[in-house]
């Protein structure tokens, strides 16, 4: 079925074998590459990796028309029996380089010698010459002069009728144009924040770490109990009551067995909560992960919010060359800036070691490692990782937030160093301390 908007010469040229001469071959590549230079595909890295591919295969003078599937397993390492119904990882992207590629030209300030296009309903890219390419619709119109006497011909009227119905759908535009600005202007910035998780029906995955966690064996509970009768005697008792065993004890490495049960992090979860629940207000379907239950084949297919710092081994993967990352050195957990002279930030505590202060980071990525909008919410503790769900949940807090990274980030990679007080054990609201935008 053809696509609307698409024309059946667009898709039939698309399709036929494409032989070029050297030079206009070399030109196609010149006009490549600025694009992917500039400013609308410089961080983007999947739709760089797409618009690449398809570009060399027409170039290459492939005769076959480029399939979804094809694209999904060269490009985006898809298995060969993927399903494309249920990951529509090619046709987001192909959309996501139609859009760029619109802004691209628009804001290109001379016309290039080639354009690349991508049709409608069509993964085959088309290179129009400038002659060829349709002139702008804002170009001006001539009618024609009126014939000596004041009297105009039927084609003359027929170019004055024209020019009526240009100024009109001029006018439209314009119209359509202010409404559609001023409804974008009513989204908040917490609409705007998480709007990239639409792009995708695939649900959002909430990722939570599983550290490892030690409990005594039921044996070392029976050895107590022998000197302290009545004691530990049911699951409730040992789950909910520390062993008082005695500093100078000595017990093996057989008296305790990894508890895989209870492995997650408060702070993690109250994080996790705040999220699920706000993905459901904005009507995002989302999924909770648990350590292994979160795979990166699984962040590589899904949009993924990713919490916890230290304890998680994918939000350092994932952080580790951005300007902001987590260091441990020496025993001390940090973030660190990673540039000259870059700033360093700690917890802190009182003279009793009670926990003052934690920092986290907030991190939105439109296309990170996993090549999937990903969201990381991570604290040195976690403390730091609880404000920083607050703050990716919070209307208030993020917007405050967001006025410290420079106007149009809404198409940009953010990271933002958050620092709140923490009385009571009760985080306090977090604050922007460092923000970073490319």
């Amino acid at each position: 079925m053809k696509a609307s908007g698409e024309s059946t010469d667009d898709q039939a040229a698309s399709s036929r074998p494409l032989h070029l001469q050297a030079e206009k071959k070399q030109q196609v590549v010149h006009e490549l590459d600025n694009i992917l230079e500039s400013r609308f595909f410089r961080n983007a890295g999947r739709c760089k990796q797409f618009l690449r591919y398809v570009v060399q295969h027409r170039l290459d003078g492939h005769s076959e028309p480029l399939k979804e599937r094809t694209i999904g397993v060269e490009v985006f390492e898809r298995r060969h029996d993927y399903a494309t119904g249920d990951d529509p990882v090619v046709r987001v992207q192909a959309g996501e380089v139609r859009r760029r590629l619109e802004q691209y030209y628009q804001a290109t300030p001379t016309d290039p010698l080639v354009h690349i296009e991508l049709p409608l309903g069509s993964y085959s890219p088309l290179f129009r010459e400038s002659s060829t390419v349709a002139p702008s619709r804002t170009a001006p119109f001539h009618p024609p002069s009126p014939e000596p006497g004041g009297h105009l011909k039927k084609h003359s009227r027929r170019y004055w009728a024209i020019a009526a119905m240009c100024a009109a759908l001029a006018i439209g535009t314009g119209i359509a144009l202010l409404a559609f600005r001023h409804t974008a202007a009513q989204k908040s910035a917490l609409d705007q924040f998480w709007s990239p998780v639409f792009a995708t029906p695939q649900p959002v995955l909430i990722c939570l770490a599983a550290p490892v966690v030690y409990r005594p064996t039921d044996a070392l509970f029976k050895k107590y109990a022998r000197t302290h009768p009545g004691t530990f005697q049911t699951e409730v008792e040992k789950t909910n009551n520390l062993l008082p065993l005695d500093p100078q004890d000595t017990i093996l490495w057989s008296d305790l067995w990894n508890y895989t049960n209870y492995s997650v992090v408060r702070g993690d979860v109250y994080a996790a909560v705040t999220l699920s629940a706000l993905l459901g207000k904005i009507g995002k379907p989302s999924q909770v992960r648990i350590g292994s239950n979160c795979s990166f084949e699984d962040l590589r297919n899904s949009p993924a919010v990713v919490v916890g710092a230290f304890n998680n081994r994918w939000t350092m993967h994932i952080t580790s060359s951005l300007r902001f990352v987590f260091v441990e050195q020496d025993g001390r957990y940090m973030i660190q800036e990673q540039a000259n002279g870059g700033q360093v930030w700690e917890e802190h505590g009182d003279k009793q070691g009670k926990l003052i202060d934690d920092t986290a980071i907030v991190a939105r990525l439109l296309d990170s490692k996993t090549g999937q909008f990903t969201i990381i919410v991570a604290g040195i503790g976690e403390k730091g990782t609880q404000a920083a769900g607050e703050f990716v949940a919070n209307p208030e807090f993020l917007e405050q937030g967001l006025r410290s990274v420079p106007a149009g980030w809404q198409t940009k990679n953010l990271e933002f160093v958050l620092q709140t007080s923490v009385t009571d054990s009760v985080p306090g609201p977090p604050r922007v301390v460092a923000a970073y935008s490319w």
